[in-house]
């Protein structure tokens, strides 16, 4: 159970740094338009709901709640191609788009952090990135009116964030391979 976690860590990885990434690049170009702001975050979270339904997928094993992560990567996989249909959509149609799927995947990773916590050391990464989520989601829509630069700063700094507490996840949980190899040939 716990050796297909320890061995498709990798995944977990490439969403961290998808998120590394979409922040460092929302930080480089603060000048992007929000028309094109809205083209960017649409490949990020539809890139993200990829990794997170393969997760969820690889999962099932191990959680009897695993279709929540697959859910988690539905609704991002959704929520980028609805900005693609409508890449005309207002600052406050894209604040909201942001800050609903920013709650709902802080929702998801708090309910996956707590089916995890019996299974894994340092599931505090995964409640934090939740709570990161939400608090940024909470954050924009108490906050709907900043401008365009505050707006591409926000969510860089939210998505870098996300993305390296991610990325430290995976290699928590890529380390549990060894534990796992050292129990299994002391046990043989």
């Amino acid at each position: 159970m716990l050796t297909d976690l320890a061995r498709n860590w990798w995944v977990l990885a490439l969403r961290g740094v998808a998120g590394i990434l979409f922040g460092l690049a929302a930080f480089v170009w603060p000048s992007v338009t929000l028309a094109a702001l809205v083209l960017v975050f649409g490949v990020y979270v539809f890139v993200d709901g990829i990794f997170a339904v393969v997760e969820g997928i690889r999962m099932r094993r191990l959680l009897d709640l695993w279709w929540l992560v697959v859910l988690e990567g539905v609704l991002g996989i959704l929520l980028g191609v609805l900005t693609y249909r409508s890449p005309s959509t207002t600052a406050l149609v894209l604040l909201s788009f942001v800050a609903a799927w920013s709650i709902l995947t802080g929702l998801f990773e708090l309910a996956t952090a707590v089916r995890l916590r019996k299974l894994i050391q340092h599931e505090w990464l995964l409640i934090f990135a939740g709570i990161v989520s939400i608090v940024f989601g909470v954050l924009l829509i108490a906050r709907p009116g900043p401008g365009e630069l505050s707006l591409v700063y926000l969510i860089g700094a939210y998505a870098l964030i996300f993305g390296i507490l991610t990325l430290i996840l995976s290699f928590r949980i890529r380390g549990l391979r060894e534990t796992i190899r050292h129990a299994v040939t002391g046990a043989a």
